[in-house]
């Protein structure tokens, strides 16, 4: 009964496929639409710089700015009851 199920699960999942295929042409991608306006595309220089190099530099600029700004005290760090940390002691 399990291999009856396992087919006809497969046989509705290629079939939705197959017809997602169908009824989106990308012949359609071919005709502009009004007020349709494309600019210039992007160089591959371009499109690195925008898709990779700026979401990694901001994220190392948020990082570093936490890291930096980090203003918590070494009392008040959650550990596990295991860990040992180094507390600097203060003279009385």
């Amino acid at each position: 009964m399990d291999k009856k199920n396992a087919l006809r699960a497969g046989a509705l999942a290629a079939g939705t496929t197959l017809m997602m295929l169908l009824m989106s042409s990308p012949a359609l991608a071919l005709t502009r639409d009004d007020g349709d306006d494309p600019g210039t595309g992007l160089s591959v220089v371009e499109t690195l710089g925008l898709y990779v190099l700026a979401p990694i530099a901001l994220f190392v600029v948020i990082a570093g700015l936490v890291m930096v700004l980090d203003r918590s005290h070494p009392d008040h760090r959650v550990t596990s009851p295991n860990t040992k940390t180094k507390v600097a002691r203060q003279k009385a």
